[in-house]
């Protein structure tokens, strides 16, 4: 973090305790290539690494823990998401007010979309059709056309939304509002809140269980993160976890949810058939943002105040390479990169 200023806008909107997030304003594990930077990448897995006050998004190989390009984006890049196909990356400019476009093959912008005001979430649904957009000072989502690349709504949430996560089927979005101690529920086929499900304080992330059973909800002031059950649309458990958690992710078997925690420095690895955290995995200087690979066997860390990218062994619960990128990293991502 490089400045106080920055520090004091995001925690004007998402309570006190985000000023670590701040600012103006998922993932891979599958063999890689070394590819050079510039290149077209082939079938090879990389890391997308959202880099706040260097304007950037690192693309790094997950094989190597190489960073082999940086792509120039908007002012205030704050997260990044990965289209199903990989073909497409989808960057929030949390000072711009817009969403860059990357096509992953050549790793050039193609295309920037005006959003709402400090957008600071981005997510893709599961059949590629829209993006979703969490604008946190204008307490709204954008959805965004693939097809188009434009904005076909504009969804009313509650205050300062941040996390996203949508269903397998497409059909439901939970938002989770930092301000409002609060989960909306969006059915995506009419961009209506059918429901909202108070949950601990200052919620700013999310993730969803592969057999969409339960939502787990990152909750930074109150130090916690509430488990969502999804049918009966209410919290269910409380697990305390570090100091203001941020980033969360969960593994594809549903096994392990992940939470790193600003606060602590630490990756808190919770046991869903548990509801405890059974790990606790120290990392970088001001962990924020988090992914998950596919294959489960890896977790990637953006260490804010470190400028760096902490990759996790999940087998062993350990940091096993500490990789450098650009000036306040934030949101991750990661995919299967595009066959050229």
């Amino acid at each position: 973090m490089t400045s106080n200023q920055d520090m004091g806008r995001r925690a004007a909107v998402v309570l006190c305790a985000t000023a670590v997030l701040m600012g103006p304003g998922n993932l891979a594990g599958a063999s890689a290539g070394t590819a050079a930077a510039g290149s077209s990448p082939h079938s090879e897995a990389f890391v997308y690494v959202a880099n706040l006050h260097s304007d950037t998004v690192s693309v790094v190989a997950a094989d190597t823990g190489t960073v082999v390009d940086s792509v120039p984006v908007g002012d205030g890049p704050d997260s990044v998401a990965v289209s199903p196909d990989g073909s497409r990356v989808y960057v929030t400019n949390s000072a711009a007010d817009t969403v860059s476009v990357i096509d992953a093959r050549t790793r050039k912008v193609i295309d920037t979309v005006a959003v709402g005001d400090e957008p600071s979430r981005v997510t893709v649904s599961p059949d590629n059709r829209n993006v979703y957009v969490a604008n946190v000072a204008s307490d709204d989502v954008s959805v965004i056309s693939t097809r188009t690349r434009a904005v076909t709504d504009t969804i009313q949430v509650g205050d300062a939304p941040l996390g996203l996560a949508v269903t397998p089927d497409g059909c439901t979005l939970y938002v989770a509002n930092a301000a409002s101690g609060t989960v909306s529920v969006v059915r995506t086929a009419t961009g209506t809140v059918t429901g909202t499900i108070p949950v601990g304080g200052g919620p700013t992330a999310l993730v969803l269980t592969p057999d969409s059973r339960h939502l787990y909800v990152a909750n930074m002031t109150s130090g916690d993160v509430s488990v969502v059950d999804v049918p009966d649309g209410t919290e269910s458990d409380r697990i305390p976890v570090g100091a203001q958690p941020a980033g969360i992710g969960v593994r594809p078997d549903g096994r392990q949810v992940y939470v790193a925690n600003i606060g602590s420095d630490t990756v808190s690895a919770i046991s869903t058939r548990r509801g405890a955290v059974t790990e606790t995995i120290t990392v970088g200087d001001s962990p924020n943002g988090l992914a998950v690979s596919p294959d489960g066997s890896r977790v990637y860390v953006s260490n804010f105040e470190a400028d760096s990218l902490s990759v996790i062994d999940t087998s062993t619960g350990r940091a096993t390479d500490t990789v450098a990128v650009g000036d306040g990293p934030t949101g991750v991502a990661a995919a299967q990169g595009k066959s050229s």
